[in-house]
């Protein structure tokens, strides 16, 4: 019986078209035109480095709205099974992956940020295990959303997508190419020798990358068996914007504090730790000002003694930061986004004074 691959990809796609059309327009004007140019490259096979011709993408870019227009309200399409006559749910990953997996391709589906469904199909580059967890490696996409995960911890697999890192990082580049400004991440690129090759050194750095994605969601594992299903059951709940920032941000922290800053530090993985300070930004870099102090020392030459030590200290305090969210939000349900948004405000304070982690109940 044939594989089917073509009804499947055009499901997965599908789907992919619906939670775009319902989620898209929350993305800030800024982000919404980036991705969707990207999104363009990846849909026409173009490399990242060719240029655009504008017009072309104008329509294309009508074209998909257009297209969205007519999606918007429809229901998640069930996903024929490859070599079966039947039909699966499209978040079922695990059955579905027991079809495809053997015949080298990989399925990923789940909820991201802001409540919007992901899906993605690609060609099994390898599977490994890591500390009992399955590890899926993702090749070349066949099917994506517009906001693509480079990496996910679903259901006790983590699946790693190196056709999207490798967009993700091209673009990371080309922008820092145009200032080519000091800091991490010209420090993380010399490391990998992007001035004897941009190629060359992007190919080094989407392997190495893919390993610290590994290890993040080593850590994300590590942290859900600390904080329990409840985690998960809050974040689902979670309405205003900086509230769930917030908590995603404070668990990202537990989990590099748990695992990857640890590994690689003890591997001496020095392009990859410029790397993942050049990836401290936004609201993660405001509310772990110690990361970035200990970061300052190692460059200059601590050996890494203060990042082992705010590693430390990072775990106690993010782990109860994340208890202290979901006490609150147990005991005030959705009025508690408000304070939990407050408590963002505090979070740095209190990991540079060296106070004791955030206690787990609410005053």
């Amino acid at each position: 019986m044939p594989l089917h691959l073509d009804r499947f990809v055009d499901a997965v796609q599908t789907n992919c078209h619906i939670s775009d059309a319902r989620h898209a327009r929350n993305l800030t004007l800024c982000t919404y035109l980036l991705e969707m140019r990207e999104f363009y490259r990846w849909e026409q096979g173009i490399l990242p480095s060719a240029p655009l011709s504008r017009a072309d993408v104008g329509a294309w870019l009508a074209g998909r709205e257009a297209l969205w227009e007519t999606v918007e309200q429809a229901p998640y399409r069930p996903l024929p099974l490859p070599l079966t006559e039947g039909t699966s749910d499209p978040f079922d990953v695990r059955t579905i992956n027991a079809a495809l997996v053997p015949h080298g391709l990989v399925y990923g589906a789940g909820v991201g940020r802001f409540g919007k469904p992901q899906f993605f199909l690609g060609a099994l580059e390898r599977e490994e295990w890591r500390n009992g967890i399955r590890v899926l490696v993702a090749g070349c996409e066949y099917a994506r959303d517009l906001s693509p995960a480079p990496a996910a911890l679903r259901d006790g697999t983590i699946y790693v997508r190196l056709e999207s890192l490798q967009r993700w990082l091209w673009e990371k580049v080309e922008a820092w190419a145009q200032k080519r400004s000091d800091g991490a991440l010209k420090c993380a690129l010399d490391g990998y020798g992007f001035a004897d090759g941009r190629n060359s050194a992007l190919a080094q750095m989407a392997a190495a990358e893919a390993e610290t994605l590994i290890l993040h969601e080593l850590g994300e594992h590590e942290a859900g068996r600390l904080l329990g299903p409840a985690w998960e059951t809050m974040l689902s709940c979670l309405t205003r914007r900086r509230a769930e920032l917030f908590a995603r941000a404070a668990r990202d922290h537990l989990a590099d504090c748990l695992v990857t800053l640890p590994a690689l530090l003890e591997r001496e993985a020095t392009a990859s730790v410029h790397f993942w300070f050049a990836n401290l930004d936004g609201l993660r870099r405001e509310r772990f000002p110690q990361a970035a102090d200990a970061y300052a020392a190692w460059c200059r030459g601590d050996r890494g003694h203060a990042l082992r030590d705010a590693a430390a200290s990072g775990v106690g305090h993010w782990h109860g930061v994340c208890a202290r969210v979901m006490a609150m939000h147990a005991q005030r349900g959705a009025e508690a986004e408000a304070a939990i948004e407050t408590l963002s405000a505090a979070a740095d304070t209190q990991l540079r004074s060296g106070a004791s982690p955030i206690p787990a109940r609410p005053q």
